[in-house]
Order: C-alpha cells, then structure tokens, then sequence
C-alpha cells in the first residue's frame, strides 16, 4: 500500500502561486463527494503560501513557503471530529468527510498549522486532500505538483524506495514545520530559511573595479569555511544559526586584512568593506 506525501524544497520557490491557483481551478465551484465539497471562492487558502522577508537595504532576500494540508499521521483533526467525520485513508491522505462533519466547527481550531477553513454558507470544515480524487483515478499527482514551473513540489510513494519523493528524504537534510507539534506530518521541507551573513569588499586603491575573489573566511566555535567574493565584490554565508557569534575575516594579496565580530540574532549585512593597501 502506497503512504503518500510531499517534500517542498523552498530553496526552488520563486513564489508564482501557480499552486494556489491550480487548486482554485480543480476545487472552486466544483464537487467532489464523499472527497470534498466546492471550495468557496474568497476566504480559503488550501495551499497557502506565505512570504518571509529577510534582511535589510542593500541586502534584502524574499522566500516562500508553501504550506498544504500537512496529512498528519497524529492528526488532532481526526480527534476532534465526532462520527469518523474526519479521517486518515490506508495511503496516509487525511479526507474530511463533507457530509459528517456539517456543524462541526470545532475541527477547524483543532489544526495547530490553521489550515483548516469554516465555510459559513455549508457549514462545513474544508482543507486540502492531496487531490485524492484524482489519485483514485490513477493520477500520479496533484494538481498543485503538476502545476509547480520549478519543481518545487516533489509528491509521491514514501513507502517506495525508488520514488523521487524517497530518494529526496534519503539524500538531503528534510525538515518539518513547527517539530514541536509532533504530529508526525507527510509534507517535510528542504531549505528553510535561517540566518546570513553578507558584505561587498571594495580595493581602496581600484575603486573603480569589483573587487572579485577576495578571501572572506567564516569562523564560530566549531568550524571554519572560507569563500571567494563574486564578479561584483559581493560575499555572502547562507544558512547560519540564529543567535550565533561569529568572526568573519576578509584577507586579499597586498591590501592589511580586516575582522568582524558579528551575532546572527538578526540577518546580517555589513555594507561596503574597504581594503586599504597594506
């Protein structure tokens, strides 16, 4: 038997919402008994995507984060719902039963991650279903992955080891949104965003040309990476931890070097380094 879920690599989103959009077209206006019933057409989000802001002027970075139903193997939904109104498929989709669950609002607040929706007009509790009617019929996606333009949105088998979905957990680090829960969710994340470090270095003496493939080196208590500014002098550390204390050292043939000391308790841009010759 199949276990379905989904990797999302964030890194990969260029916030289209061409996955918002495809699950209005397959689900507004359109039902889907005993799957689901038509999702309104103003107030749901079946897939929401929310956009995080990091950093400040100059250096300014935007991520997107998609975020479905996250077909919980604990899903409190299920222990909220009364009559088997809402519940988990052998294939591991989590399907609010459209017709049980009239009056049944308490369902929507017992989802920690608010992806639950109240249509006042059926009322109703109404979320993704991973598209399950499609799957039925032999799709190998839903709509949402078939529509994604970068291959943000991996879905399959999780009990296949040879599905791409499978292979992406077993070769990257995967993460899941808000752990603490511990729910046990079938949609994991590759690449959330953590804190950076960034600067462009300018030659005092060639003001007038980018100052590329100067050495700036990384260093905390554990461990030292070094890196090459690029064409354009700029240099930047992805992917710190937060609240960290680090020391970035810029070293260049020639020109005296330069330390910084910096806390990543925020997103970190140290502007315009100027090398003086040594």
């Amino acid at each position: 038997m199949a276990r379905y879920g989904m990797v999302i690599n964030i890194t990969k989103c260029n916030g289209c919402y061409n996955c918002f959009l495809s699950c209005r077209d397959e689900y507004c206006g359109n039902e889907y008994p005993p799957y689901s019933s038509s999702q309104p057409f103003a107030g749901q989000f079946w897939m929401r995507l929310i956009e995080k802001e990091r950093g400040k002027y100059p250096k300014v970075k935007v991520a997107y984060i998609p975020i479905p139903c996250m077909h919980c193997e604990e899903a409190p939904c299920i222990a909220a719902s009364s009559n088997n109104a809402v519940y988990r498929r052998p294939d591991g989709i989590v399907i609010i039963d459209p017709e049980k669950t009239v009056g049944q609002k308490e369902i929507t607040s017992a989802c920690p991650y608010r992806v639950i929706y109240w249509n006042q007009e059926k009322d109703i509790p109404q979320k993704c279903t991973f598209c399950a009617h499609l799957l039925d019929k032999g799709w190998k996606e839903p709509r949402c992955v078939e529509s994604c333009p970068t291959g943000a949105l991996v879905f399959g088998d999780l009990n296949d080891p040879n599905s791409e979905v499978s292979k992406i957990k077993a070769s990257r680090e995967v993460d899941v949104l808000h752990p603490e829960y511990g729910l046990k969710p079938g949609v994991c994340y590759i690449g959330f965003p953590k804190r950076f470090i960034a600067g462009e270095v300018i030659l005092a003496d060639r003001e007038d040309e980018c100052a590329q493939n100067v050495s700036v080196l990384l260093m905390d208590k554990r461990a030292k990476k070094t890196i090459k500014t690029d064409n354009f002098g700029d240099f930047e550390f992805e992917g710190l931890e937060p609240d960290t204390e680090y020391t970035i050292k810029i070293k260049h043939e020639g020109y005296a070097s330069k330390e910084f000391s910096v806390n990543t308790r925020t997103d970190v841009c140290l502007g315009e380094i100027v090398l003086d010759r040594a």
